[in-house]
């Protein structure tokens, strides 16, 4: 695995922006991008550091639902601070993750058909592990 790319290990790759220096345990630093499309695992894991952000690039569905909005089971941990829906059907979202603490949180996509009534539904899930550097001392 090379130091500038770091791949989830079901399926799909993630691209980090900017990592610290050092070693990162094979976390992602700083930023990173993750895109998913038709056809992709629908749960991921993703290891990261505190401080991360990382842009979610939900591509269109190849049903008639569309992509409604994230939602993060541990808000504390890891916030939706952004959310765009283009013409074409890709959703952006952008993920914080706290600055020092940290933590697992699973960040769900969901997705609904609009001319039915009712909730949309999570079709996709990331399993964010927030892991702390070591402390030294």
């Amino acid at each position: 695995m090379s130091p500038g790319r770091t791949d989830a290990p079901s399926g799909g790759a993630v691209t980090p922006s900017a990592t610290a220096s050092g070693p990162s345990g094979g976390c992602v630093a700083g930023q990173a991008d993750l895109s998913v499309a038709p056809g992709d695992p629908v749960r991921r894991r993703l290891c990261v550091r505190p401080g991360t952000t990382v842009t979610l690039t939900l591509r269109p569905r190849l049903d008639d639902k569309r992509w409604t909005g994230v939602l993060s089971s541990a808000p504390a941990l890891v916030v939706a601070s952004g959310w765009r829906l283009d013409a074409d059907g890709t959703a952006h979202a952008t993920l914080r993750c706290a600055g020092t603490r940290g933590g697992t949180a699973q960040v769900t996509a969901a997705a609904k058909a609009p001319d039915i009534a009712g909730a949309a539904r999570p079709v996709f899930t990331l399993d964010m592990d927030v892991v702390p550097y070591a402390q030294e001392g």
